[in-house]
């Protein structure tokens, strides 16, 4: 396939394919869906939090949906970077989960903290990546039945390699975790108080304070902030933008706070950045 000069990424009903020809590509990535990742050459470098992922040609990764992580897509000799990713959004999932068996899922299964799991090389995944490639070489567009077939096909190699994936996957059977989550992910440079948040969501700010807890460790207030100085973080670092324009795009009412906090978050100021 003629390689452009930059990143290049088509997109086939949520079936992704990125090449370049640069050395290096560096990408934040902060997906609300999950997405199952296979490099078929160069490499990319995941860096979550204080651990560092390196997935090499003939690899597959899963990455969970909605959280925000740094990652390096490179050349390496010869070989010029090139993967293909499945994005399974909620919709796909819900209707997955209503056709299988609900006695043939796994109870008690402990759920992850982890963002990025390395998958075992097995037959299933890398013969469905293959099938994958011809449709980006050849420049064919699958149909959207055939997509949603692979995207099928996706779910069915993840469950089929660990009980984990289960919880992952199908947590929308607390429905609360994804209307909040939605709901946040959605408004959250919004000035909106705790019981118009609630209410949004169709709670008492009681109920909702309870869910909440369910969903994360922080108080809803500290997760709006920290999710504010994330985006933040972004637009200063990575898109090179002003300090005086960012603290009001996501949702902070006076610069003096958003300094303070944004010190306190990540140990240097806003301007030093």
């Amino acid at each position: 396939m003629e390689q452009p000069e930059k990143l290049k990424t088509i997109n086939y009903s949520g079936i992704f394919l990125s090449c370049f020809s640069d050395y290096s590509e560096k990408c934040v990535h902060a997906t609300p869906e999950h997405v199952l990742l296979y490099l078929y050459s160069g490499e990319q470098i995941v860096e979550d939090r204080n651990k560092t992922i390196t997935i090499q040609a003939g690899e597959c990764a899963f990455i969970r949906r909605n959280h925000r992580l740094l990652m390096y897509k490179n050349s390496k000799g010869d070989e010029l970077y090139k993967g293909i990713s499945l994005t399974f959004n909620r919709s796909l999932l819900r209707e997955f989960y209503s056709r299988i068996n609900k006695g043939d899922i796994p109870k008690k299964v402990m759920v992850s903290q982890d963002n990025v799991f390395m998958m075992e090389q097995k037959a299933d995944i890398n013969s469905l990546f293959q099938s994958l490639n011809p449709y980006f070489e050849e420049g064919l567009k699958p149909s959207d039945g055939v997509a949603k077939l692979k995207l099928q096909e996706g779910i069915y190699a993840l469950l089929n390699a660990s009980d984990i994936y289960f919880p992952m996957l199908f947590d929308f059977t607390e429905p609360w975790k994804i209307d909040i989550l939605e709901f946040l992910n959605e408004n959250y440079m919004d000035d909106l108080s705790m019981e118009q948040i609630a209410a949004y969501t169709g709670r008492s700010l009681a109920t909702f304070k309870r869910d909440f807890k369910k969903i994360s460790t922080l108080s809803p207030q500290k997760w709006l902030i920290k999710k504010r100085l994330e985006t933040a973080y972004v637009k200063l670092k990575e898109e090179g933008r002003k300090v005086q324009d960012v603290y009001v795009e996501v949702g902070f009412k006076n610069p003096s706070h958003f300094s303070t906090v944004f010190k306190k978050q990540y140990g240097f100021s806003p301007t030093e950045l």
